[in-house]
């Protein structure tokens, strides 16, 4: 029968090393770590991509405009698999009218499944160039928590692999005050008796 003694190497007993107590503090440095620092890595990390993309989005709100344009013509011939997805957005020539400026004609992207003559919400850059929408707060919220997710990830990874490597030298580290151990009562041991 085995009987398991918790927290012995907090305790004082003459088995005990010091290997035993640097091994003691090390599980709980890395618990709390764990337990504690990663997770606020995450957080603190996720709020800052949470304010740098909302103050991105509200830029590219700044710089780009929406119109309500008209497909004009029939959309290309698809022809690559990939093309045949009709989820993937892709280019058409539209027409709107701008007030003060008249009707313009233009190349951009429009939503899968548009046909012509059918209105569409198209976003334009300040130069005239068709771009993406700028992110909603669903898109700023998702990079947030993926960007802590992954702090949180890589900081819990760099912790267990510091873990590791502590380990290794510490197994190292026992290994040598053993073979010192041995070196000194050894030749007691193996001595002829007489």
């Amino acid at each position: 029968m085995r009987t398991r003694v918790q927290g012995w190497r907090w305790r004082r007993n003459p088995l005990r090393r010091r290997s035993d107590v640097v091994e003691a503090w090390t599980v709980l440095v890395v618990t709390v770590l764990l337990f504690v620092v990663a997770p606020l890595v995450g957080v603190a990390a996720g709020l800052h991509a949470h304010d740098r993309a909302r103050a991105l989005a509200a830029e590219q709100r700044a710089q780009r405009h929406q119109v309500r344009a008209v497909v004009v013509g029939d959309p290309p011939e698809r022809r690559s698999p990939l093309e045949e997805d009709r989820r993937h957005p892709y280019r058409a020539q539209v027409r709107w009218t701008e007030p003060g400026k008249g009707v313009r004609t233009a190349w951009a992207r429009v939503p899968a499944g548009a046909r012509a003559g059918e209105p569409v919400p198209v976003w334009f850059d300040s130069r005239g160039r068709s771009v993406e929408p700028p992110p909603d707060d669903a898109a700023v919220w998702q990079h947030a928590v993926t960007v802590g997710l992954c702090a949180a990830g890589g900081a819990a990874t760099v912790v267990l692999l510091g873990r590791m490597l502590e380990r290794r030298i510490a197994l190292r580290h026992r290994l040598a005050e053993w073979e010192r151990e041995w070196a000194r009562t050894g030749p007691r041991w193996t001595q002829p008796r007489t």
